[in-house]
């Protein structure tokens, strides 16, 4: 009699075995199809003795529909049926990131990792939990081990050269960026954010030509990217090649005029970067032009070690030099309130080499202000 039993309960076993496995089949196929909606339509009201993987294509519906709640749900009833499947650790864990959950995200990604110890989207999820927590170190290593894995997607590379680059270990930073480079799709946004940072990281370097090489393929995709026109001005002037810079410069005047330009880019724009002595001198040019009002067209700020600007020193539009005869705009210096005038300066028509030597003739003290003033507190 027993054996009869245990028989039956075998046979019934494994009808309800094959059941779930042609349900969890059904459920793949329309997840691979892209079909969510026919997944939760279709399967969420019978899903109660669904098995742990047919749980987790309805938790993976959800999370592609973006309901987190329904995931975190269905992703718990998965792993509570079944808490040796990685696959739904990571995407609880995911979902947990998008709500700004890192704390208890990180659990789950460890889980995940525990169980599947060769995954790099494991490791860079992990990775994006301790950024988010400005855990740089851990979010450093956990990227790291990303990369040591085979197929390892662009993610962990490009967020490795952000963090090398905030630690200013540029090196590193340029070889992460050119890993992640060849990792990319070329026309997504991803793959133009990447080239302009190597662009950047060239530059600091001091190749130039490299710089310029990356610059024109950035702007070849994306031709509306008007800080990369700054960019390679920047370049050119450090080569004293002006005009090679002058339609860059002529592109952002016409952008500025649509309203294309945004943030401080809508105002100014820097052409040129130098060292003097242990300062970073960045010069701008605003766009304001034509006013019969007192206003600032080129901007020399003094950068110290702390990336601070310490004083500025700036061509000011005169009218009143002009009626006496005198040049279009005075050179000043701004240090703190105190505001100081020069008694010479510069028309439209000056040679940058001219307005550049005059700087750093005011910086070395050779030559003094005729006026200063402070305003009133």
């Amino acid at each position: 009699m027993k054996g009869i039993l245990f028989a039956s309960v075998m046979v019934l076993y494994s009808l309800t075995i094959s059941a779930q496995d042609n349900t969890t089949t059904a459920l793949k196929a329309l997840s691979d199809e892209g079909q969510y909606d026919k997944v939760i339509d279709g399967h969420v009201s019978k899903s109660k003795d669904y098995s742990a993987k047919s749980l987790y294509y309805i938790g993976l519906a959800y999370y592609m529909k973006q309901d987190d709640a329904n995931c975190l749900k269905f992703m718990n009833l998965s792993i509570a049926k079944d808490s040796k499947d990685p696959a739904s650790f990571y995407i609880k864990a995911s979902t947990l990131n998008y709500m700004k959950q890192y704390e208890e995200a990180i659990v789950n990604f460890q889980s995940a990792i525990q169980l599947k110890s060769d995954e790099p989207e494991f490791y860079s999820g992990l990775g994006d939990s301790y950024f988010s927590l400005e855990k740089t170190e851990l979010a450093l290593e956990a990227y790291k081990k990303a990369t040591l894995q085979q197929d390892c997607p662009e993610r962990p590379y490009v967020f490795l050269g952000q963090i090398y680059s905030g630690m200013k270990e540029n090196d590193k930073a340029l070889e992460a960026f050119s890993i992640a480079k060849s990792k990319i799709d070329h026309k997504s946004d991803t793959y133009i954010n990447t080239l302009f940072n190597i662009g950047l990281l060239e530059t600091l370097k001091g190749n130039y030509d490299k710089a310029e090489t990356v610059f024109t393929e950035l702007l070849e995709l994306k031709p509306t990217d008007y800080h990369t026109y700054a960019r390679l001005m920047q370049i050119y002037y450090h080569q004293k090649d002006y005009e090679k810079a002058k339609p860059y410069r002529e592109k952002l005047y016409v952008a500025q005029k649509k309203g294309l330009l945004e943030g401080s880019l809508a105002t100014m724009f820097c052409y040129d970067q130098f060292k003097w002595n242990d300062k970073l001198i960045q010069a701008y040019e605003r766009f304001e032009e034509g006013s019969k009002r007192i206003y600032i067209k080129h901007l020399f700020y003094v950068i110290n070690k702390n990336d601070e600007i310490d004083y500025q020193i700036q061509t000011e539009y005169s009218p009143i030099s002009i009626e006496q005869g005198g040049p279009k705009y005075l050179l000043c210096e701004k240090r703190g309130k105190v505001h100081a005038s020069h008694n010479f300066g510069f028309n439209d028509d000056f040679k940058y080499e001219d307005l550049k030597k005059s700087v750093i003739d005011i910086l070395e003290g050779k030559r003094k202000p005729a006026a200063s003033s402070r305003p009133n507190e």
